[in-house]
């Protein structure tokens, strides 16, 4: 097999080539090793490489299959990590000069779970700064470039997570997601990616944004590999406050069920709508996802928007107010460490007020009482990734970032899990993604919508030309 095809399979078809013997887990990670050395140069996914400690953890997973020890679908199987997940000996920056040389002494619970489950660490991903700031031009560190057009954003914050996927470099990545740092990404990138239901998955060791607004999820390229890689990392976690200890269902049981019958709601009116609203071509795309859905046998339901439109503030303010809170000492004492754009987003918390902050957060009981009652009357709710397609860098206005409409925050705002799954391309050749949204807890209908979506379409199968 060519190294650009060991680098396109998915996490079932690797680790069923392992087990056929088409290769062993080391030469599988020196095949992804090489790929990462003869392509990243031009995308900068990656902050740290750890080859060292991937090729020793090849060779015990090697060992392993020969002594007939199974450790489940990911035994063997490299992947990468968003730069805010602590791990033990290997530096984690945050994307900032502020933790260049930061070097843990444990690993966050999710990367504890990925090691039980036997995969393999290639290294540790670019994103934007603290997950804050935009693309971080003037960190230590260079912006990830979107693999569908180097001269595009990948989108934020777990950049390099989207774009190593698409360019083949892992089989899947940890990202977080605060106002639509996984699915921004994965919309942009052309890849699957869940934001879970807050608590779902536990976030000690990862470094916070804004603590009650927070999501730790995994990306892929294909839908079942993001269902693997949760299911290796969600549970209870004591470590975490906000972990939620309710039991963990097989969330690729229901996978294959099909979506016939099932309620989805389009919330776009007075959404949609608003004032410099979503892209025409963007809408297009959408509309064109919503029609396979509804040939699957869904029935599709339009439902008021104006909730989710109004969400967006309220998740701005708890976000900003509450990521100033954690930095507040280092940025006092030495704001020159941080970059332009995460700067500048900390003097909007150090200017909230508490009376902003319980506002916001009373506000988002109401709003979260609004959203969720659709659930009376539809299963899931259907929107776009994303507003607009990527940006170019050279025309990026980061004034501008948090004034545009968002089609993501509002799930977190309310917890709820949503993933976003490929869904078409622009004129230009750059991705577009589709988001489902099911009520708290209900992962296997957020994959059991998506699957049937993927499987209709050819999306998946898509590559950039690198």
């Amino acid at each position: 097999m060519e190294a650009n095809e060991i680098g396109y399979m998915t996490i079932r078809e690797a680790g069923q080539a392992l087990r056929r013997k088409d290769f062993s887990p080391v030469e599988l990670t020196e095949a992804l090793l090489a790929r990462i050395s003869a392509i990243d140069s031009k995308l900068h996914c990656f902050i740290t490489l750890s080859a060292d400690l991937a090729l020793r953890q090849a060779r015990q997973a090697e060992n392993e299959f020969l002594s007939g020890e199974e450790r489940g679908p990911l035994h063997g199987i490299p992947v990468a990590l968003k730069d805010l997940y602590a791990t033990r000996g290997i530096r984690t920056t945050c994307h900032s000069a502020v933790l260049k040389d930061w070097i843990p002494d444990h690993d966050a619970t999710a990367v504890t779970k990925l090691q039980q489950a036997g995969t393999i660490l290639l290294g540790k991903l670019g994103m934007h700064e603290f997950a804050f700031g935009g693309p971080s031009v003037d960190t230590p560190f260079p912006a990830v470039r979107n693999p569908w057009n180097t001269d595009y954003i990948p989108g934020g914050s777990s950049s390099g997570s989207g774009a190593a996927l698409a360019a083949g470099l892992c089989y899947g990545a940890l990202g977080s997601d605060t106002g639509g740092s996984i699915r921004t990404p994965s919309s942009h990138c052309g890849v699957v990616g869940i934001k879970p239901t807050y608590g779902r998955v536990s976030r000690y060791g990862v470094i916070p944004l804004s603590w009650s607004l927070d999501h730790a999820g995994p990306m892929a390229r294909s839908v079942e590999d993001c269902a693997i890689l949760l299911q290796a990392i969600a549970g209870y976690d004591s470590k975490d406050p906000a972990s939620a200890n309710v039991a963990v269902p097989n969330f690729r049981f229901e996978i294959k069920n099909g979506i016939k019958g099932l309620r989805i709601g389009v919330p776009r009116a007075h959404w949609f709508d608003e004032t410099r609203g979503i892209d025409p071509e963007t809408e297009k795309i959408f509309n064109q996802a919503i029609e396979v859905l509804r040939e699957l046998g869904a029935n599709v339901v339009e439902i008021d928007g104006k909730p989710f439109s109004l969400a967006r503030k309220a998740n701005q303010t708890i976000l900003v107010c509450e990521a100033y809170a954690y930095h507040e000492k280092t940025y006092q004492e030495t704001p020159m460490r941080f970059g332009r754009a995460v700067r500048r987003r900390m003097l909007e918390g150090a200017f909230l007020s508490a009376a902003d902050y319980i506002s916001a957060q009373r506000a988002r009981a109401v709003l979260n009482e609004q959203i969720c009652a659709n659930f009376a009357r539809v299963d899931v709710f259907a929107v776009p990734g994303t507003p607009r397609p990527p940006e170019a860098f050279a025309k990026i206005d980061p004034n501008e970032q948090n004034l545009r409409p968002n089609f993501t925050n509002p799930f977190n705002l309310t917890g709820l899990p949503t993933i976003s799954v490929p869904c078409g391309f622009t004129g230009g050749r750059l991705p577009a993604g589709l988001q489902i949204v099911a009520p708290a807890f209900d992962e296997p209908t957020c994959f059991r919508v998506a699957y049937a979506y993927e499987q209709a379409t050819d999306w998946r199968n898509q590559r950039p030309s690198l």
